[in-house]
């Protein structure tokens, strides 16, 4: 009986330390720092209390309980982690699937790499969490994913749970394939109106899909003496389909205005959901029509003038949107760029004349609402998820250089650790071998008589 009674009291040990061991991980005090909570004012001289991965308090003269490691940012400047609406990192392999029209039914969940060096990179930037995605060379392209960049972890537990799904489309030049020369024989669609016709085409077969899928269901629920045959499965036509019943979120490569105003009438007639262009160079001359759609824009802050359709924009676009009401994101769509999106939100005050808090929203706020993320991140507030990045100066200023990066309230990059870490390897790097000195050769000149 005793016996028993140790082995259940070891189990129910056994279970609690299991359960408390990963929240110590990521129960911590930051002291003294200067916190940009987006939300509100910089509070100075100012303490976050992180308890499992959450932001349990912020204020002054915070006091940590036991088992909380405790770290004094001496100042520095804290903000939520930035926030990438767009980018193609973190996968393995290509990300443009060319073979069909339509590939509405592949998902880069498949193709998830944790291992990609490039997310490294990014917390050493202060980016914690990505939109990671399918490239444009479709109508209807590919499915993506949210990122919460847990360096370190696998593929499933760097998904952002309670993101919503979402489905790249594509105008202009690149579905065109006008740039490039695509594999296999001549395809339709070659001019910008035949794109929108190929959407359009395959929301008439999803809803043809949709129909033959009910009435398959009705005849199951008649009781008539025989079992009717279900249609035919298309994973194609079924993603196409949950586009149209909104379970997808539609985030649309587009660049000219008049594609723009166009996808946007298709989407009010099919009732779906478009919440972002993507990059929308030109989206500055329908501002008012994107706000009158609800439609965001997440886009370049001087990037442009890379092919024809990216020519007509300036680099005042970003802040002139937001200036008309637009909810507007700054991206990479590159890794390098990804590093220092920082310094990308600063141009919105030289160019455009952006406020510092309205630049800021540009890769943390406005990037999450995009995003649907709004809830857990983008803010530095009571009871959202940790998600930090900590600058040894304003991230404005062109000389900060971020320290530190919080995932979760789980340190995942620190500059200084890395830089002790370096400098260990170099001195245990053994010293290279002295190379022999070769003996001096006397030319020898033969003297004739």
């Amino acid at each position: 009986m005793n016996r028993k009674i140790i082995v259940i009291f070891g189990i129910l040990l056994l279970g609690i330390i299991a359960g408390i061991l990963p929240g110590a991980e990521t129960d911590l005090l930051l002291k003294n720092g200067r916190i940009i909570t987006v939300s509100d004012s910089v509070m100075e001289n100012s303490d976050i209390l992180i308890h499992n991965g959450k932001i349990a308090a912020i204020g002054r003269n915070l006091a940590a309980g036991p088992g909380f490691r405790t770290i004094d940012l001496h100042g520095n400047w804290v903000m939520p982690g930035i926030i990438d609406s767009h980018s193609h990192i973190a996968l393995e392999g290509e990300v443009n699937e060319m073979g069909e029209l339509i590939s509405a039914e592949v998902d880069v969940r498949d193709i998830i790499n944790p291992e990609d060096i490039n997310i490294y990179y990014a917390l050493s930037g202060g980016v914690t969490t990505i939109h990671t995605m399918h490239g444009s060379a479709n109508p209807i392209d590919g499915r993506g994913v949210v990122l919460k960049l847990r360096w370190g972890q696998s593929a499933r537990e760097m998904v952002f749970n309670g993101a919503p799904l979402t489905s790249k489309w594509a105008l202009g030049e690149n579905p065109k394939r006008s740039n490039f020369q695509s594999p296999g024989p001549p395809h339709f669609p070659k001019t910008r109106m035949g794109v929108e016709a190929a959407i359009r085409l395959e929301f008439e077969k999803a809803k043809n899909y949709l129909r033959e899928w009910q009435e398959y269901e009705k005849k199951l629920k008649t009781k008539n003496g025989f079992l009717p045959l279900p249609p035919r499965r298309d994973l194609r036509l079924e993603a196409v389909a949950d586009i149209l019943n909104g379970t997808y979120w539609v985030r649309c490569h587009a660049y000219q205005a008049e594609e723009m105003l166009s996808i946007m009438r298709l989407c009010r007639e099919y009732g779906v959901k478009l919440v972002s262009f993507e990059h929308g160079l030109e989206g500055y001359r329908i501002a008012p029509e994107l706000v009158q759609y609800g439609v965001a824009v997440t886009t370049f802050a001087d990037f442009w003038g890379y092919k024809w359709e990216a020519f007509h924009t300036m680099p005042h676009a970003a802040a002139l949107m937001a200036q008309g009401g637009v909810l507007v994101a700054l991206n990479s769509d590159d890794g390098e760029r990804m590093r220092h999106l920082f310094t990308e939100a600063a141009k919105t005050i030289r160019f455009g004349g952006l406020s510092e808090a309205e630049a800021l929203k540009t890769i943390t706020i406005n990037a999450a609402k995009i995003l649907g993320i709004e809830r857990w991140v983008g803010t530095i507030e009571k009871g959202k998820d940790a998600d930090l990045a900590v600058f040894n100066r304003h991230p404005f200023d062109p000389y900060t250089v971020c320290q530190m990066t919080l995932v979760d309230g789980k340190v995942c990059f620190d500059r200084s650790q890395y830089v002790e870490e370096q400098k260990q390897k170099q001195e245990k790097k053994p010293e290279p071998e002295a190379t022999p000195k070769k003996e001096k050769i006397t030319a020898v000149r033969e003297v004739r008589s």
